[in-house]
């Protein structure tokens, strides 16, 4: 029987805040509080608690039928608890259905796997610790951060423990084969589940689109276009964000509705489910291996990583803020690796695009910074900061470093 997957990416950054070049924290308090809780709490009162409670009442409604996964990640987590949590307690009321999965991922939705294998195992194993403490629930499936994914971070996951990686559908790696089938990494049994990107999109982007020549979308159209796959595909990936419910898409647009109607239409003729990405991999065959020959993402028109660094002024900033691992690792400061790995989240990075059209308009609705070279000034600002900082606390453990050394005075011997 065929299903449907539901998955839902839910992220918050840490903010930085304005920082000029005259400006030094000793505190290194760079991120802006205040914006990040007007953020947090915006968002939890339009999508997450009403969301978290009506896929509740889908559970409750379709016990054992409906299944759905999210991937969290650890920034979010910790701004919940911060801000809202009232949001976290919603999600671990959904975790306790056992009808949710939780994916792992980089716990501050960085771009390591790109720059440093060390640090993105880390960030890993970090996050998978924070799903077992926060939900009991140990990710048997990855996603990398925004999808990005090659067969390099394929075999990564892999080696990790995973037993599947969710990738994009991408036109140019799939050739003539359907995103509606599970796949395999080259070389390995770590599953690939491949998103579905026109039938999420008109989920995610084009639901409220009134030139949209399907608009409005219905869930009779849309179950329609699902049972279409029936005998030409097993497992149709819906992958979004989870604030395009309320956030993106408004309430007023009906993506509640739509959202809560959607199931019944979908189960209606019987011969489609819901599953999660692990029932997904036990469920269906491979179909063969899928081999991604170029990085890809799910941003943008190209699907490609121009998004965080398409431009000198995105590749400057990653390579000065990952130039800093070594230095961060040789003070072993708990706090400044928090520190260092906040400024690390590929938000940051994302603010600082130069694209135009339509790309260019939603890198601009999540900036909160005038225009990509304000961003890049300002953060810019702040990772010099944060290494004068760094180099400073360098010199003064090299001192107790030598003094530590030094051979003890003799005592006076008195006669």
């Amino acid at each position: 029987m065929p299903a449907v997957c539901f998955y839902f990416q839910v992220h918050q950054p840490f903010r930085v805040g304005r920082y000029s070049h005259f400006d030094s924290h000793e505190w290194l308090n760079y991120f802006h509080d205040q914006k990040n809780r007007q953020v947090m709490e915006k968002v939890a009162k339009k999508c997450y608690l009403p969301m978290n409670e009506l896929l509740l009442r889908l559970i409750e409604r379709y016990p054992s039928q409906f299944k759905i996964s999210f991937a969290i990640t650890g920034v979010a987590i910790e701004q919940m608890e911060l801000y809202a949590p009232e949001v976290l307690k919603s999600f671990q009321e959904l975790a306790k259905t056992g009808q949710v999965e939780f994916i792992g991922e980089t716990y501050y939705h960085s771009l390591a796997a790109l720059y440093s294998e060390d640090e993105f195992r880390a960030q890993v194993a970090e996050h998978s610790a924070l799903m077992r403490a926060v939900f009991d629930y140990s990710p048997k499936v990855f996603r990398n951060t925004e999808l990005i994914y090659d067969d390099r971070i394929g075999r990564l996951a892999g080696d990790l423990g995973f037993k599947g990686v969710i990738a994009e559908g991408v036109d140019d790696v799939l050739q003539w084969r359907s995103p509606n089938f599970l796949y395999h990494v080259p070389g390995r049994e770590t599953r690939l589940l491949l998103k579905n990107y026109r039938l999420s999109d008109d989920i995610a982007f084009r639901f409220s689109n009134r030139g949209w020549k399907e608009w409005p979308l219905t869930t009779e159209k849309f179950a329609g276009w699902v049972h279409q796959i029936s005998g030409n595909g097993e497992i149709l990936n819906l992958f979004m964000d989870y604030e395009t419910f309320g956030e993106h898409q408004w309430d007023s647009t009906g993506i509640f509705d739509f959202m809560w109607h959607l199931p019944e239409r979908i189960l209606a003729l019987g011969d489609w489910g819901f599953c999660t990405p692990s029932e997904a991999i036990e469920r269906y065959e491979a179909r063969g291996e899928m081999h991604f020959h170029r990085l890809t993402s799910w941003a943008d028109m190209e699907r490609d990583l121009t998004a965080w660094r398409g431009n000198k002024m995105q590749q400057k900033a990653l390579h000065e803020a990952y130039e800093l691992e070594p230095l961060v690792a040789k003070i072993e400061d708990e706090d400044l690796y928090h520190t260092w790995r906040k400024l690390l989240t590929s938000d940051h990075f994302y603010y600082m695009c130069t694209k135009w059209f339509a790309d260019g308009d939603v890198h601009a609705y999540f900036s909160p910074f005038e225009s990509p070279y304000d961003a890049f000034v300002n953060y810019m600002n702040v990772l010099k900061d944060f290494r004068r900082h760094l180099e400073n606390r360098r010199t003064l453990l090299h001192i107790e470093q030598a003094r530590a050394a030094e051979p003890a005075e003799s005592p006076l011997i008195k006669s």
